[in-house]
């Protein structure tokens, strides 16, 4: 494995000096796109480093010298750090822990990325990855800028919040969004390295975190916020011999356990009204629905529930991902234990499939019945997902609050973004098939049959949807009653998922 280097340092005067000199070297995710191109760029993404160093080796310019030092794990010449950290200087990078002396040469001993949302820019110190070192991780491991940090950023919801924690705060992607939104923000992780990572990342940007250390929530006890967010450790590790305990993905717990804690508990950490986002990972059994499970753990939490399955891995597609994750090789001594072991343990508690999603949690603001929606999502949903996730919990709360009144006293009006389609056999006079096709969010398609469809029609913000299908109803000539009963379902879908709105 090699030595555990010490994370950086947070000496405010350097930081300074660091930040001034990213920043006016483009040291940006629009930069170093440009600076490798498509191809070298996706590659790295990929995490496969080769075309980038092809792409920036030999070149004097700081930025390419950046990217080699702080994203490739290349050593730099010490006069062209000097260069690429004018006001730092390679001194300085050394003193501030981000990098070290290697003869003439300065190598870094973290991982610096840039990283950035619609508006702002940003920088994620984490450990070296594995392509950086050529060795597997350390169980210690502190990870950076992933597919998981960046869908939970992706898929939450970004309310204005007075207090927001971040649970397992890992190097601290989700604070650095929450800081755009939220005035106070907390922090937690069981890995004091982990802390250190997030507290370089957070000064580094200018953001405010009370950072603690802890197990799940134990660090608040006794605290509520209006916004949870976390990208636990979820993933499902053997208690076996051989098989590493990562701190970044795995806390301890048997099976889907941490799910299980985060769901029966975090509804004590919320205000009224507050929300709770994580990512995780959940057993499916032989002879059950992945549902069963979510509706157990739900029970008698008095949460409203948005459980979106977007996966399922068979245990051996569970099993080759994780042994791979850590950078062991197919075929190699240790990924061949690691994979019987996940092998043996699903086979032990008869799992079948392990589903993956993003959960959503709200807190009732008032005394009500929770709702609850298990949902599954697959394939591409459209860019800023978050914003589409809270309109819909803004609408399943309101249908909860109000029932089918609600739904037949408004006046609804078709979203932007759906279209209709029609389908018929050759020959036939009427469309066998209706469809209405949403373009943004989470790119429903629903069903229609004729009145639905007819509803759709004249949904404009005009008429209330009760009028509406009075006037449908003495149109097709049929009671008025079993129209509205055979609509109400699909309409009640229709405003869930933000395919129409309140005018």
């Amino acid at each position: 494995m090699g030595p555990v280097i010490p994370p950086p340092t947070t000496d405010p005067d350097l930081l300074a000096l660091l930040r001034a000199d990213l920043a006016a070297a483009a040291y940006t995710v629009d930069g170093v796109q440009d600076l490798l191109g498509p191809v070298a760029a996706g590659a790295l993404h990929r995490e496969q480093r080769l075309p980038a160093d092809l792409a920036t080796r030999d070149r004097p310019e700081p930025l390419a010298v950046l990217v080699r030092l702080l994203a490739l794990g290349f050593p730099v010449a010490w006069d062209d750090a000097d260069r690429a950290l004018p006001t730092l200087r390679a001194d300085g990078a050394v003193r501030l822990g981000i990098a070290r002396a290697e003869g003439a040469d300065l190598r870094g001993t973290c991982d610096l990325r840039p990283y950035a949302d619609e508006r702002h820019v940003w920088w994620v110190a984490s450990d070296l990855s594995e392509i950086a070192t050529g060795r597997p991780l350390a169980e210690t491991h502190v990870l950076g800028i992933g597919n998981a940090s960046t869908t939970l950023a992706e898929w939450t919801v970004r309310r204005r919040s007075g207090s927001a924690l971040d649970l397992g705060v890992g190097s601290g992607v989700q604070s650095l969004h929450l800081a755009t939104h939220c005035d106070a923000i907390v922090g937690t992780d069981t890995s004091e390295r982990a802390l250190a990572f997030a507290r370089f990342t957070a000064e580094l940007n200018g953001v405010q975190l009370d950072l603690r250390q802890g197990s799940l929530l134990e660090p608040v006890a006794g605290q509520r916020f209006d916004l949870v967010v976390s990208n636990p450790p979820f993933v499902i590790t053997p208690r076996a011999a051989g098989v590493p305990v990562y701190e970044y993905r795995d806390a301890g717990l048997v099976g889907d356990g941490v799910v299980e804690t985060l769901v029966r508990e975090v509804g004590e950490h919320l205000r009224p009204g507050g929300v709770a986002q994580f990512l995780g990972n959940w057993e499916i059994r032989r002879g059950h629905d992945w549902r069963d499970r979510w509706r157990e753990w739900l029970d008698g939490t008095g949460l409203d529930a948005w459980v979106i399955q977007r996966d399922v891995q068979d245990p051996a597609q569970y099993a080759e991902l994780w042994a791979r994750d850590a950078g062991q090789r197919r075929g190699a001594a240790a990924y061949e234990v690691m994979y019987a072991a996940w092998l043996a343990d699903f086979a032990d508690r008869q799992v079948e499939g392990i589903g993956f999603g993003v959960v959503t949690l709200q807190r009732p603001a008032g005394e009500r019945e929770p709702w609850v929606d298990l949902d599954e999502v697959g394939g591409p949903v459209a860019p800023a997902v978050g914003q589409a996730l809270d309109a819909g919990l803004r609408a399943r709360t309101a249908l909860a609050e109000g029932g089918a009144a609600y739904l037949l006293d408004t006046r609804w009006r078709v979203a932007g973004d759906v279209t209709e389609e029609r389908h018929s056999r050759p020959g036939d006079d009427d469309p066998s098939v209706i469809l209405a096709r949403q373009g943004g969010g989470l790119r429903r398609v629903v069903r229609l049959d004729t009145p639905t469809a007819a509803l759709l029609s004249v949904c404009d913000g005009e008429l209330t949807a009760r009028a509406a299908l009075a006037a449908i109803a003495e149109l097709l000539e049929q009671p008025e009653a079993d129209v509205v009963a055979s609509v109400l379902p699909t309409l009640s879908g229709l405003v869930a998922h933000g395919m129409l709105v309140a005018d």
